[in-house]
């Protein structure tokens, strides 16, 4: 007999088996799915900085680079975005060829089976790289690469599956699609209504046991021209054909689209982004039980299967996109900034347009650092369910803004559609990320937190899973084990928390150098984070799950240490570069700021008001950053606004366009305006215009005609494009409802 487990634990064992919500199937089999990784350090409230500094930089192979130096430069020369989306409605023939030919669609696939088998690293480079230059290219590309039959084949199928499909996915002979989004269950993917029965039916003349499938699928990716369909479904099995259960749960299966009742509909337009998408449905398609995805032991575990493989458009598709689109905001507003003038002046000088170009160059360098250790993680053999949440909400939200500021300073430059317009089409295709691999509303407050609490918590899971054991007596054991672990755990973080929110002092790893002071305060903040979780599962339990605005804000402070963790881990990998330091603070002071006010808000609306009383005082979560300072703001929008490592840096990877595109005209007035200051600079001493100035003899010919050269350049950025009404006519085509689903006229009205 315990006096500890019978008198204390007892008590608190129940009121948790009441307070705790017992994890369903399901549930239990997504939390599984995924790894844990520096997420955990930081939710441990004490985080290991020799854990994230001894990670390897992630490079590219020599293949790999070959790669992106041909291929990749090749098929993006073979596309115009503004064809693309306002003439053919999709890629040219030659395009879609040459992605098959050079292996495009097998990039994750091993090379045994015929891919490419390029690391996680590689993948995102290749979708950075076409990203910046087309949205549709890139789209194309990635979608075979992310979520979808490929990666699920090569994580659960079976040996005769991986045999037959990956070398004809990887040779383009099939196109796969997956097939998730219902018309009634979009973030709920468990209401789904597309149905699978287990029968005998006849397949190749013979009769064999499979499956009488029944969907009906919308904003599926590739599915106006894909060859396999990946569908997820509910498997029902009503005459035990399979076993004892007749709702075996949500499973996923390989359908040919050339089988009797597939029917592909006419296609969607996403955000006027003209990438393959469309509707699916299928009617009494009967498919043989090995077209299960890993084979019918697999049967009701397609939503582990979809968690686990969601790391991959999560974690590498979107973020990489993301970053590609962030680093054009930051290549073109600076260089914009910098030709484009107002009074009498380049319009980078002032400090309004300072503002946001100091945001564009942040979200430039935070977000690909975020990629980058994420790629490292997920090439080290981590499937990151955490953090490839953190990085599907962040990148995409921070590409928004990025793009938005970068709309703001062009201003009428990039509202003007047409060839010459560089932003219009990634500012279209904004919320398409955002909606995409778990809409980011439902991603930010159920999945970050919510997941993450669980999954990196350093005894929650434990407590959780000893609460559902069946044995009473195992139960008790076990939860007396890990609940008492958890308390001298919060016990010490909290005494920790109070001291370093007191004292200003926090854990530093050795070296730190000029970044010391980040680690310090990120330690802080690390503690602080970690009671203030410990106190919402005390006083909310299992409740906290509906408490989304509570949960959505923890999953903030939890993605902004992350995030300023990647920023200082890149900073390090990139050999700790001075002129990167004013980067470094203004992404450490934004994320201090965010971290501060994310945990004030979550104490300030605890139901229990003691909560706020008690930790208040000892977080001092109100004493926190202010933000970038002004000073630090101007230092990093110059970044941008100069030629120099650290603009290089920041958008390195981008696809260079023809010189007679909007973006090289762009690119030659910035070389050509930067050549000229010291010319500018004359002018402005002596107070007159170039050809006064050639007159006095101040300037010389050559130098007059290379100011010539360079307001002719600064003119063809300016320009806009315009149109004939005919041609808006041509552009804008008739359009008539689908009649397979119309819409009634009074409803209409």
């Amino acid at each position: 007999m315990s006096f500890r487990k019978d008198y204390l634990t007892r008590p608190i064992y129940k009121w948790a088996k009441g307070a705790l919500p017992a994890l369903s199937k399901t549930e239990a089999e997504a939390i599984s799915a995924g790894d844990v990784h520096f997420e955990a350090e930081l939710f441990s409230g004490k985080p290991d900085w020799s854990m994230l500094r001894d990670m390897k930089a992630p490079r590219l192979t020599a293949d790999e680079q070959a790669f992106l130096d041909g291929p990749c430069r090749e098929f993006c020369d073979m596309l115009n975005s503004w064809e693309i989306d306002h003439a053919t409605a999709d890629l040219p023939p030659e395009a879609w060829d040459f992605l098959r030919d050079k292996g495009f669609f097998g990039m994750i696939i091993p090379k045994e089976h015929g891919g490419l088998g390029f690391s996680a690293f590689a993948h995102s480079e290749v979708v950075r790289y076409i990203s910046s230059h087309s949205i549709p290219g890139a789209v194309t590309v990635m979608v075979p690469n992310s979520l979808g039959p490929g990666e699920l084949i090569l994580q659960f199928g079976t040996d005769d599956q991986k045999s037959h499909w990956l070398p004809r996915l990887a040779r383009g002979e099939e196109l796969p699609a997956f097939g998730l989004t219902s018309e009634d269950a979009g973030s709920d993917a468990s209401a789904m209504r597309d149905d699978g029965v287990v029968c005998r039916g006849t397949w190749n003349g013979e009769e064999v046991l499979g499956i009488r499938l029944n969907w009906a699928k919308r904003y599926i990716t590739l599915s106006p021209v894909c060859t396999v369909l990946g569908l997820a479904f509910k498997l029902r099995d009503p005459d035990g054909l399979l076993g004892e259960e007749e709702d075996i749960g949500i499973t996923c299966a390989l359908v040919p689209t050339d089988l009797p009742g597939v029917e592909t509909g006419r296609r969607h337009l996403p955000s006027g982004t003209m990438f393959q998408n469309g509707p699916t449905t299928g009617e009494d398609v009967f498919v043989p039980i090995d077209h299960i995805i890993g084979g019918p032991e697999y049967a009701g575990r397609g939503w582990m299967m979809l968690m686990s493989a969601l790391a991959a458009g999560r974690g590498i598709s979107l973020p990489s996109q993301s970053a590609a689109a962030c680093a054009m905001a930051a290549h073109t507003t600076g260089a914009y900034a910098r030709v484009r003038q107002q009074f009498g002046l380049p319009i980078g000088l002032f400090e309004g347009v300072q503002e946001p170009l100091a945001r564009i160059a942040a979200n430039a360098y935070a977000v690909d650092a975020g990629r980058r250790l994420t790629c490292a993680a997920l090439d080290d053999g981590y499937k990151l369910a955490v953090i490839s949440a953190i990085m599907k909400y962040h990148a995409t939200t921070r590409m928004r803004e990025s793009i938005t500021d970068a709309m703001d300073v062009h201003s009428g430059k990039a509202v003007i559609d047409g060839p010459l317009n560089y932003l219009q089409p990634i500012y279209r295709s904004l919320p398409i990320g955002i909606t995409v691999e778990g809409a980011n509303i439902v991603t930010r407050n159920l999945i970050i937190f919510g997941q993450g609490a669980i999954r990196a918590h350093p005894h929650l899971l434990d407590e959780m899973q000893a609460l559902g054991e069946p044995d009473p007596d195992e139960s008790l054991e076990a939860f007396d084990k890990h609940f008492w672990r958890h308390v001298g755990h919060s016990t010490r973080t909290f005494f920790r928390a109070w001291w370093s929110a007191w004292t200003g002092r926090g854990a530093v790893p050795k070296k730190a150098g000029d970044v010391a002071w980040v680690y310090r305060r990120l330690s802080r903040w690390s503690a602080a984070f970690a009671v203030t979780a410990d106190f919402a599962f005390l006083t909310l339990g299992g409740a906290l799950k509906r408490r989304e605005m509570l949960s959505a804000r923890l999953g903030d402070a939890l993605s902004e240490m992350f995030l300023l963790a990647a920023v200082l881990k890149r900073w390090e990998d990139e050999g700790r570069r001075e002129e990167d330091l004013p980067l470094v603070e203004y992404c450490a002071e934004q994320a201090f700021e965010r971290i501060g006010r994310a945990l004030d808000e979550t104490i300030a609306n605890m139901p229990d008001r003691w909560v706020s009383w008690l930790l208040r005082p000892t977080l001092l979560p109100g004493s926190r950053s202010r933000g970038p300072k002004d000073r630090t703001a101007t230092k990093v929008a110059m970044a941008l606004y100069e030629p120099g490592a650290a603009r290089d840096r920041l958008t390195a990877g981008l696809h260079r366009p023809d010189p007679q595109s909007g973006l090289g005209l762009l690119e030659t007035a910035f070389r050509l305006v930067t050549e000229a200051e010291p010319l500018r600079k004359r002018l402005r001493e002596v107070r007159k215009t170039p050809r006064e100035a050639r007159d006095a003899g101040i300037l010389t010919e050559t130098e007059f005609a290379q100011l010539a050269r360079v307001d002719e350049a600064v003119s063809a950025v300016v320009a806009v494009d315009d149109f004939t009404p005919e041609e808006l006519r041509g552009m804008y085509r008739d359009y008539s409802p689908n009649p397979a689903n119309p819409i009634p006229r009074e409803a209409a009205e």
